[in-house]
C-alpha cells in the first residue's frame, strides 16, 4: 500500500553543488549557511589566487578539500525531504 505524505511533513533544504574540472559528478555539500558558502566560493572564483578550500559539512560528506582553481561551476539546489 502506497504511503501518503502530508504536505506539512515535507521540508526543504539547500545544498551546494560544486562542479570540479574533469569530474563527472558534482560534490554535494550541506552546511548550516549554504548561501554564505556559495558566496564564499563564488568570490574565490573571481580571484586569480589558488587556494586550498577545506570545509566541514553537515551532510554525508563530513570534510572536503579541493583547490579553488579546479572549480568549474557552482549551483544552489533546493531539495525536498520528509
Amino acid at each position: 500500500m502506497a504511503q501518503q505524505f502530508n504536505a506539512q511533513n515535507i521540508k526543504k533544504r539547500l545544498s551546494l553543488l560544486v562542479f570540479i574540472k574533469g569530474s563527472t559528478a558534482p560534490l554535494v555539500l550541506y552546511s548550516e549557511d549554504t548561501p554564505a558558502l556559495y558566496e564564499e566560493l563564488n568570490t574565490l572564483l573571481k580571484t586569480n589566487q589558488v587556494v586550498l578550500v577545506e570545509k566541514e559539512t553537515t551532510g554525508p560528506l563530513k570534510k572536503v578539500c579541493f583547490y579553488s582553481n579546479q572549480i568549474a561551476a557552482l549551483a544552489l539546489q533546493e531539495e525536498q525531504y520528509v
